[in-house]
C-alpha cells in the first residue's frame, strides 16, 4: 500500500480548517446580525411609597399623603419619556409600580392606575402604622427573575430604601444594569448610602420636575362658634370609628396596637382624630379633655372585642 503525501494530506487539512473556520465566522456574523435586531429592553421599578413621602415633602413640606395629591399618571409617563432619552436605543418593557394596601386589596387610586398602559401595580400590605410590608420583597423577586431571564438589560429604579441593595445586587448578578432615580432632599438624603454605592448610575429629579404632579389638599376648616360636642358624643364617635378600623383591618392588626395602650401610634391617632372631626363636624383641636374621650372610646371598644 503506498503511504499517502504528506504534502497532499497537509494541504487537505488546512483545507478542512479553513472551511471550518468560514463556517463559523458565518454563524457569528448571523448571530450579531440577529443581535444587533433585537432591541435592548428597559424596565422601570418605583418604590410608591418613597415617592410619595420624598415628592411630598419636597413639593408641600410634608410626608403625609392625606395632605396632597400625587398624579400618578402624570409622573408615570414623565418617568417614561426621561427613560426614552435616557436609555435611546431601548424599548421598555413595562412600568411596576409598587405600593402598600390592606390586606393587598387595591384601593381606588391604584386600581387606576393598574388600568394604564405599561403599568403593572404589585401591592404590598400595610400595617397598624400604615407601613408598608413587602414591598422590597416584591421589587427584588420582579428584577431578579426579569435579568434571569434576559427579559431586560437595563432597570431603572425609583426607590431609597437599603433594602434593595440586594434587589440590585441580584439583577446585576445576571448582566442587567441597575440605575438609581431619586427626588432631591430638602436637607441631606433621602437615599441609603449602601444603595448609592450599589447601582450602576445614579440621578435625582428636582423640584422643578416634580412640582407639575403634586398639589396641596385645601384643608378643611369646622366652624368653632358651634357648641363643642359632650363628651359622650365624643366617646361615641371614638367607639364608632374602631369599629371600622376593626372591620378594614381585622381583629390580627389589634396585636399591634394592644401593647402600646393607652397611646396609639401617631399615624392611627391621627386617623382617628381627622374622621371624628369629620363625623361630628367640629375641630377638636385645641379640647385635649375631647380628644382624651375619643381615644378612650377608640380603646374600649376594641378591648372590649379582644
Amino acid at each position: 500500500m503506498n503511504e499517502a503525501d504528506p504534502q497532499i494530506t497537509g494541504v487537505t487539512a488546512d483545507a478542512g480548517l479553513a472551511a471550518r473556520l468560514d463556517r463559523t465566522n458565518e454563524l457569528l456574523q448571523r448571530m450579531l446580525v440577529e443581535v444587533a435586531k433585537t432591541p435592548s429592553t428597559h424596565a422601570i421599578f418605583v418604590d410608591a411609597g418613597y415617592v410619595y413621602a420624598a415628592a411630598g415633602l419636597l413639593v408641600t413640606g410634608t410626608e403625609d399623603r392625606r395632605s396632597f395629591d400625587l398624579d400618578a399618571e402624570g409622573l408615570i409617563e414623565a418617568f417614561i419619556d426621561k427613560a426614552r432619552t435616557i436609555f435611546a436605543d431601548s424599548r421598555l418593557l413595562r412600568v411596576y409600580w409598587y405600593d402598600g394596601a390592606r390586606r393587598r386589596i387595591h384601593t381606588t387610586e391604584q386600581q387606576a392606575i393598574a388600568e394604564l398602559p405599561d403599568v403593572k401595580v404589585r401591592l404590598g400590605n400595610l400595617n397598624a402604622n400604615n407601613q408598608q410590608k413587602g414591598v422590597d420583597s416584591l421589587i427584588r423577586t420582579d428584577l431578579e427573575s426579569l435579568a434571569r431571564h434576559r427579559a431586560i438589560s437595563d432597570a431603572a429604579l425609583v426607590g431609597g430604601d437599603e433594602d434593595l441593595v440586594s434587589a440590585v445586587e441580584a439583577a446585576q448578578g445576571y448582566g442587567a444594569r441597575v440605575h438609581l432615580w431619586g427626588i432631591e432632599a430638602g436637607e441631606g438624603r433621602n437615599q441609603a448610602e449602601p444603595l448609592l454605592w450599589e447601582v450602576d448610575s445614579q440621578r435625582t429629579f428636582d423640584l422643578d420636575f416634580c412640582r407639575p404632579y403634586v398639589t396641596r389638599r385645601p384643608v378643611t376648616m369646622y366652624e368653632d362658634d358651634t357648641p363643642a360636642p359632650s363628651r359622650e358624643d365624643v366617646r361615641f364617635v371614638g367607639a364608632q370609628i374602631a369599629a371600622a378600623w376593626l372591620a378594614a383591618r381585622g381583629r390580627e392588626s389589634l396585636a399591634d396596637l394592644l401593647p402600646g395602650h393607652p397611646y396609639l401610634p401617631g399615624s392611627v391617632d391621627q386617623d382617628l382624630l381627622v374622621e371624628a372631626e369629620r363625623l361630628l363636624q367640629h375641630s377638636l383641636r385645641g379640647h385635649a379633655h375631647l380628644r382624651r374621650a375619643l381615644r378612650d372610646g377608640f380603646w374600649q371598644h376594641l378591648q372590649a372585642q379582644y
